[in-house]
């Protein structure tokens, strides 16, 4: 449970890191996010506020992340939650109104009172965005209102907004290859794939890599597959890869995640040959042993057969009927004949 609680964090760790790069998030919200607002951001206006909005409640589940920017001369903000557990929480419009909550707050407290008094004073608008990558589907409602009992009889009256949802597992990959940058490619190595699928992204991710991201966003990719893709794989394997992920790390990226991918495929296809063979060793071993258990019951059948023979012998050599004998031998009257017949020539 420990284990598992540890890579939980470094996930959440390593999400905040690709996304807290503004290049990265720009890249993210041009690549996913199907809106004209999201031209009209420039990195130089972003702003990332080093400041979690997480309520003690929820300490443990999660990580956030938020961005302001100034468009046209009005402050938005951009509060990611980053929802990195396989089971859906239907809580999730209360949860983000509560943080919400919390930035309009931390907003109005460090604001001037005259400031805040003016008739055209606005409080930032508020884009809730939820990165999730769960197994399972999402099926919360991504609308406030829908969690209101009665909602429908006040419209407009009762408090509501939309989030945006980004379901990592649910993305299609030709759409991600299609996008071509740094969190595409994070999200194609992070969907929930045999690692043979995985093998085969890393190769294309080299080419993506090389020549669609600055240095900068090099070295947070870099960053998240050292730390973060190990994770992919069962404990006992975890520490081979590690090693063989600091063997690699001081290559150029896309020469580090194109060896990495070969590394692997050699890597499995031993484990994969060492499987068959020890597989055969073992059907081998196996038919050794049924063929053993097999010889012993032929052989006991033998020795019965033989004990039987020896009573049957006897019985003729007495004089008993013959018909007898056979019926209380179990065996045929023809058998029982045959060994007369031995009987008469051992005689001569």
């Amino acid at each position: 449970m420990k284990e598992d609680k540890k890579l939980h964090n470094e996930h959440d760790v390593g999400y905040k890191h690709i996304l807290s790069n503004k290049k990265n998030f720009i890249d993210f919200l041009k690549g996913f996010v199907k809106k004209d607002w999201v031209n009209l951001i420039e990195e130089e206006n972003l702003i990332l506020i080093d400041k979690e909005f997480i309520q003690e409640d929820f300490k443990e589940k999660e990580a956030d992340i938020v961005y302001k920017v100034n468009i046209d001369g009005k402050d938005i903000i951009f509060y990611i939650l980053l929802e990195l557990q396989s089971k859906v929480d239907y809580r999730m419009p209360i949860r983000l109104l509560m943080y919400m909550t919390e930035i309009w707050k931390d907003e109005l407290k460090n604001t001037e009172e005259k400031i805040k008094k003016r008739k055209k004073y606005r409080l930032p608008a508020i884009v809730p965005i939820v990165l999730y990558n769960g197994k399972n589907k999402w099926t919360a409602v991504k609308s406030f209102k829908e969690i209101l009992n009665g909602y429908e009889l006040f419209e407009e009256n009762v408090v509501d907004f939309k989030y945006l949802l980004f379901d990592v597992n649910r993305m299609e990959k030709e759409e991600l290859i299609k996008i071509a940058n740094v969190v595409s490619s994070i999200f194609l190595l992070d969907q929930d794939v045999e690692i043979e699928e995985i093998i085969k992204r890393l190769k294309l991710i080299g080419r993506i890599i090389k020549n669609n991201v600055t240095k900068e966003q090099e070295q947070s990719f870099k960053s998240w597959i050292i730390n973060i893709l190990k994770n992919r794989f069962e404990k006992e394997e975890r520490e081979n890869i590690g090693k063989l992920l600091e063997e690699i790390s001081e290559m150029e990226v896309d020469d580090m995640v194109s060896n990495l991918g070969r590394k692997l495929e050699e890597e499995f296809k031993y484990r994969e040959k060492k499987g068959k063979e020890e597989g055969l060793r073992e059907g081998l071993r196996e038919g050794l042993r049924e063929g053993l258990r097999e010889g012993l019951r032929e052989g006991l059948k033998e020795g019965i057969k033989e004990g039987k023979y020896e009573v049957v012998k006897n019985l003729i050599k007495m004089g008993l009927d013959l018909k007898m004998i056979a019926e209380g031998a179990g065996i045929s009257y023809e058998e029982v004949m045959e060994i007369k017949e031995e009987i008469e020539k051992e005689k001569h």
